[in-house]
């Protein structure tokens, strides 16, 4: 396939004790490559990104195309963390000048990051993810797509996909393949890796798995079709055991619920929820007034937040008391019962910590309701990213992709699964774009090599990225141009200093730089043992501090620098073009010393960046200073 390598490569592996995982994470951990993590449902993508949020050493953000995804991924939305305009992105679309109105700590953070997690990528459309593009490149000024940051991009194209409007699609489809994620215009721009994770946790039955992969790589043949229409049981009574009925339009589930709740005879009971601070409606969790009855089957919504862990998302139960504050419920399979009060959910975002310059989630509002909603029936969009013992499903009338797919997936084993009205050929459904993708993924096998050639390739690009001084060149000038233009009577000596300055920038900084760049790069091409090579640390090692050494001095130029301002207008101009070059040698004063110090390491060095970047090189380090005098007595 011309142009593979720019678009994506497939990584395929045998099943084992988790090898995926483990390359998805050396991955993630090692390279700046684009990764998309995939896999039939239950294979324990959301298990990885939660190991993933405790682990990594790399700044990320977790984002999610919709509320309740995002809730449910302890992230934000995407609309919400970069401000995008909702409706239908077009690609070469110019934002306004009034679109990112960001507090400088907000832009610092989105510049910081090393890494964002898209959530429920399957649900995420093309355009969407192009404005994502260049709202990162605009925010980050960075030109390379997504402004340069690494994208971990989780889900299953094989089940729930975008929602498209009828009114949008026809335009959709004048600039977009299809209205798939890997359809996004800068997505081609990048090469970027999938994974399919293969060791499934939810099913145990070899037998019911390939009927599952059958269905959801539209393989499903008559006998297939057979295997499964085998559980259609029109006259099936649960006979005590709770099932739990999944449809796939909400007027069913609503219609279904209402029915149930018609014939039990207790008394209504109306819990209404409490919103504290800002939570959207369109991201609420659970009904805003739950209606229950003793005797109701129910399905919680959240897992247990005490850590006792009585309860779980997805788990299944009846109603057996009913008090003003709690809910009395005696979950299938056990005799326990379950007192459940009020759980939070948080709508939360994303901010600097000022005393840590850590990424910490603030919370802008709080939604409390009981978690429970009526289970008699639920939607298969509802469904989605649950498991249940036994389920009664209802698919003959799916009008999507992957829908049939997701509710079947939800069943741990065939026996639990009832079908209520027989699996027509017509309710399994895939999309066209989405099989060539998977087809084109499968072809694309990189090796060993591949993979440690990424590796390497971000080492070089890390250290690359260490000894550019181009950037500081470009706002140097920006800065000397602000001088001559408006103050070149007023301070022409301060002019000339700058002039001598700038050419020291481009002799001693930009041309060693570039002199000294085609030897640490034949180095590392060199040699296997790149990362611990002694040879390259010497030399590293040397350029590091030959480099900090001629920072330090235009540092000490910067702080005495005095330039007029009462003029306000170019006033403001020349003290943000001052504080853009304060800020990028602080962060090249930071890097350099920890290299000349300590050597290159990839992860010490993304650590020192990320810290670095989101620094006040003008606020007072009062606790440095302590430190020394206790060092000096």
């Amino acid at each position: 396939m011309a142009g593979s390598r720019q678009g994506f490569y497939g990584i395929k592996t045998q099943i084992m004790a988790n090898v995926e995982r483990e390359l998805a994470q050396k991955i993630i951990e090692h390279t700046h490559t684009n990764l998309f993590l995939t896999g039939r449902a239950g294979t324990g993508k959301t298990t990885f990104l939660r190991q993933l949020r405790e682990q990594t050493h790399k700044r990320m953000v977790v984002l999610a195309p919709t509320g309740i995804a995002a809730i449910n991924a302890g992230g934000v939305t995407i609309h919400s963390f970069l401000q995008l305009p909702f409706g239908m992105y077009i690609p070469g679309s110019r934002f306004s000048t009034e679109q990112f109105r960001f507090s400088a700590r907000k832009r610092k953070l989105i510049r910081s990051l090393d890494l964002i997690v898209i959530d429920e990528i399957s649900m995420v459309r093309a355009d969407l993810l192009d404005c994502m593009d260049a709202a990162l490149r605009r925010l980050r000024t960075d030109p390379r797509p997504f402004g340069g940051v690494q994208l971990l991009m989780i889900g299953d194209l094989q089940q729930l996909p975008p929602v498209v409007r009828d009114e949008d699609r026809e335009e959709l489809m004048r600039y977009y393949d299809s209205e798939f994620f890997f359809s996004s215009r800068a997505l081609k721009q990048t090469p970027f890796i999938t994974i399919e994770l293969q060791k499934v946790y939810r099913q145990t039955d070899l037998d019911f798995l390939e009927l599952l992969n059958a269905v959801r790589d539209n393989r499903a043949d008559d006998r297939t079709l057979q295997q499964l229409n085998a559980r259609y049981l029109p006259d099936f009574k649960a006979s005590g055991a709770t099932y739990v009925r999944l449809v796939t339009h909400n007027h069913q589930a609503d219609q279904i619920n209402a029915q149930e709740m018609a014939h039990l005879s207790a008394a209504e009971h109306d819990f209404r929820a409490t919103v504290e601070g800002t939570f959207p409606e369109t991201s609420y969790p659970a009904p805003e007034v739950l209606t229950l009855k003793r005797g109701a089957q129910v399905m919680f919504i959240k897992n247990d937040s005490s850590g006792e862990h009585r309860y779980y998302n997805g788990m299944l139960g009846e109603i057996t008391d009913i008090s003003d504050n709690s809910v009395t419920v005696c979950p299938h399979d056990s005799t326990d019962e379950i007192e459940v009060g009020v759980e939070s959910w948080q709508n939360s975002r994303f901010t600097l910590n000022e005393k840590t310059n850590e990424i910490e989630e603030v919370v802008d509002g709080t939604y409390k309701q009981i978690p429970l909603r009526l289970a008699w029936a639920i939607t298969v969009h509802k469904s989605q990213g649950l498991t249940f013992e036994r389920a009664i499903i209802d698919v003959q009338s799916a009008f999507s992709h992957g829908q049939a797919y997701v509710a079947l997936s939800r069943c741990k084993t065939l026996e639990g699964m009832v079908l209520s009205a027989p699996i027509p050929r017509e309710a399994i459904i895939q999309d066209a774009s989405v099989a060539q993708f998977s087809q084109a993924m499968a072809e694309q096998v990189p090796n060993e090599s591949e993979v440690e050639a990424m590796e390497r390739t971000y080492f070089f690009v890390l250290m690359s990225e260490l000894f550019d001084f181009g950037q500081l060149l470009i706002l140097f000038d920006g800065l000397l141009r602000l001088l001559q233009e408006h103050f070149y009577k007023r301070i022409p000596a301060t002019i000339q200093d700058c002039q001598n300055h700038r050419l020291l920038i481009q002799q001693k900084m930009v041309a060693v730089a570039q002199k000294f760049r085609p030897q640490f790069e034949t180095l590392i091409a060199l040699h296997d043992d790149y990362a611990t090579n002694e040879h390259l640390a010497e030399r590293v090692g040397k350029g590091a501090r030959y480099f900090l050494t001629e920072v330090k001095a235009l540092q000490e130029f910067m702080r005495q620098l005095s330039v007029p301002t009462e003029n306000k207008t170019v006033g403001t101009r020349v003290m943000n073009s001052l504080k853009e070059l304060k800020d990028l040698l602080h962060l090249k004063r930071r890097l350099l010393t920890e290299v000349a110090l300590e050597g290159f390491s990839v992860v010490k060095y993304q650590q020192v960046r990320a810290v670095a970047s989101i620094e006040d090189p003008d606020a007072p380090k009062t606790a440095t200073k302590r430190r020394k005098r206790k060092t000096d007595n």
